[in-house]
This record gives structure tokens, sequence and C-alpha cells, in this order.
């Protein structure tokens, strides 16, 4: 008898993530993790103080299912203060258990088997996933590198009566993308001429450099009532562990998502939620020196890795930048990706598994820059080693 198969067909493809299988790598060899986005320092003082007297203080039961009124009155608080959204905090605000359970739950909520959700690729891992959990099809629309540009007949013909969801990511992760005002005006007059849904992750929305600002897509005419907005505090506050995200928009589809929501996780980190409350009210300098820390960090990798001989590709937001091997003679990313950590003692991404048009980013890396400064001079030093040779 043949082995029996118990996952499913449609999961098959997700048995393992990149993230997983480079982070064992780069653990294995003792190399610097540039792979995975996760910082190695930890979130202003004030959210941690505020996260052990919630501790201490008996919030570590069961915390009401859309989340505590606090942490949604402070979202909401948020969306008005950095964007001028009205969000009702009791009826258009579901906290859930990071952006990934929100993207997860609003999928799986909103579309039937058959269904299309129209997304960007490279595209994050879990989006395609969480399509194929709903049974829906994605299509994909190529952001064209060096600058990820859109084709706008490409982006037209993505869409289709069958489409129920636009999934966006802006600030944009792997390429660091910042989505123009004229970009999300194509994408919103299209998902208005086919009734769609927008499900816009904009976990990295403070992670912006060069002077560019965050457009959230729900602040453009006849867009707030169609779109779910997905925020979280691991990326904005360095608590990539704690997975406390949110989600706002419509009272009609926050409600959707929420039915599915209480049935994936039910609720979750009951005293973190206090604290993250208490971190979305902090000043605006806090939230002002997170862009400008983490450009400092980029251009400091960004000038390691081209002393190194790579292609760097201008990244404008998250914790991300690519670079084209080929110019080092690499034209296969995933094989320098698994070589890396014996070249040069670093791990990094290829960029190729978010695409389903792999070899359009053949030769494409990713790396993190979400790291101390002395590991990202320990890193960019490693990697000369690649020029050198």
């Amino acid at each position: 008898m043949g082995e029996k198969r118990y996952l499913t067909e449609r999961m098959q493809p997700f048995t393992s993530t990149i993230f997983a299988e480079i982070t064992a790598l780069a653990t294995r060899t003792g190399s610097i993790n540039l792979g995975q986005g996760f910082p190695d320092t930890d979130g202003p003082r004030e959210l941690l103080d505020a996260a052990s007297t919630a501790l201490y203080s008996g919030a570590n039961q069961y915390p009401p299912g859309p989340g505590i009124p606090e942490l949604r009155t402070a979202v909401a608080e948020h969306q008005q203060r950095f964007y001028d959204l009205d969000v009702d905090p009791d009826t258009e605000v579901l906290i859930t258990t990071g952006a990934t359970e929100a993207i997860a739950s609003s999928i799986l909520a909103l579309c039937e088997p058959g269904d299309e959700v129209v997304t960007f690729e490279p595209y994050y891992d879990s989006y395609v996933a969480s399509i194929a959990l709903a049974g829906a099809e994605r299509r994909t629309v190529r952001l064209r590198h060096p600058r990820f540009d859109i084709d706008g007949d490409e982006l037209r013909a993505a869409f289709s009566d069958r489409t129920r969801i636009v999934l966006l990511n802006t600030p944009h992760n792997p390429t660091g993308k910042v989505f123009t005002r004229a970009e999300l005006e194509h994408i919103a007059e299209l998902a208005v001429e086919h009734d769609a849904v927008v499900v816009t992750d904009e976990v990295y929305e403070h992670l912006v450099f060069d002077g560019l600002s965050h457009v959230p897509i729900a602040t453009l005419p006849q867009m707030a009532d169609r779109t779910l907005t997905i925020s979280s505090a691991g990326k904005t506050f360095s608590v990539t562990g704690w997975k406390i995200g949110w989600m706002h928009g419509r009272a009609e589809l926050v409600a959707a998502a929420r039915a599915v929501k209480q049935f994936l996780t039910f609720v979750s980190g009951g005293p973190l939620q206090p604290a993250v409350a208490a971190g979305l009210r902090l000043g605006d300098e806090v939230f002002h020196d997170l862009g400008r820390n983490l450009q400092r960090k980029r251009d400091l990798l960004v000038a390691g890795l081209q002393r190194a001989g790579f292609d760097v590709f201008p990244t404008s937001g998250t914790y991300f930048v690519i670079v084209d091997a080929a110019p080092l003679g690499f034209d296969d990313g995933v094989e320098l990706c698994q070589r890396l950590p014996e070249l040069a003692g670093v791990a990094a991404v290829p960029v190729s598994v978010f695409c389903d048009d792999k070899e359009s980013t053949r030769s494409l890396v990713r790396f993190a820059f979400c790291k101390r400064d002395e590991v990202l001079h320990a890193a960019a030093d490693r990697l000369s080693r690649l020029g050198a040779g």
C-alpha cells in the first residue's frame, strides 16, 4: 500500500515556511540571521512596563472577544490622530492574534470557494496560504524591479466578475515599496468597479523613509466602507512575539471577520492588550523616531551590500532590502541563500519563494536590517567576502 497523505491537497505547498528553514540554517551554522524580519532589541520601556503591570494586576484571563475596550479605543484614536479616519471602537475594531490572523480571518470570512483574490507579487507567504485555506483563487500582479512599479494593464487584467478581495500590503514586504497615492487610486477605482473589498496589511505603516508618507487606502474617496485595514504592535514596537494585531473597517465587514476569528484563537494576549494600548498613545516623536532610526540602519546595510558587489534596489519602507546577486555570478537566489552561511556567515531569503513567476526574480535575495548596528556592521564585513571572491 502507498503511504497515505493526511494533509489536504490545497495545503501541500505550505508544509514549511522559508523563514523557519533559513532560521534553522542560521542557527545550525552560527550565521548572522538577516533572513527573518524580527528585531534583536525590545520595544519601548513604557510598553514593557505596562505589560508587566498588567501581568501582576490580574489581566490574565480571557479578554473580551473583540479585544479589551481600552485597546479598541486606542486603535481608533491612532487612526484619527495619524490619518483623520473616524472609527467606532465598539463596532468597527477587532483585536486579533497578530496581523496574520487578521488576514486569515478576513479572507476566510469573505471568500467562497472559487472567488478570486487579487494580490501583488512578491507576496508575503501567509497570503497565499490563507487564500488556499478559503478555497479561493489568487490572481497576482507583478511588482516589476528595480523600482517595483505596477503595470496598469496587468492590474486591470487581474480583476474579473469573480474578484472578491484585493489583498494589499503597503509598505510592502518583501520589496520595501511604499505604494503611491496614484497607484492606490487606480487600485481603488478597480475595487469600486468590481465591488471588491480591499484587505490592506499596513503593519509597517510607521516604518517609512526618505520623507515619504504612508497613505492608507481607506482614506481615499469611496474606500472607507469597503476596506479592512490591518496593523499590529509587532512591527511598530519591536515586539513581534506578542502577536497583538487589529483590524478596522465598516461594522459589517468587521463582524464577518470576527465570526471566523472567534473559532481560530478565540482571544489572546490578555495582559499584552493594555500594554499595546499604552504604546499607541505614546507621543508623536516616538513614532517619528521609528522610521528615522530604521532608515539609518537601512543605509548602513545598503552601503555594505553595495561594497560586496550586489545590485541593491531602492527600499522606501519596512525592514527589508532586495538585491540582485547576478553581478556576483549567482543567478539562483535559492542556491545562494542555501550556501550563504558557508560562504559569508550570513543568512538571507530568496525572493522567488514569494512569487508565482519565479524566473522573473530568480537571482533576487532579501536581507533584513532591523538589527543592532554592530550586527549590521559584522554582516556587511562578512558579505564583503563574496565580492573579494
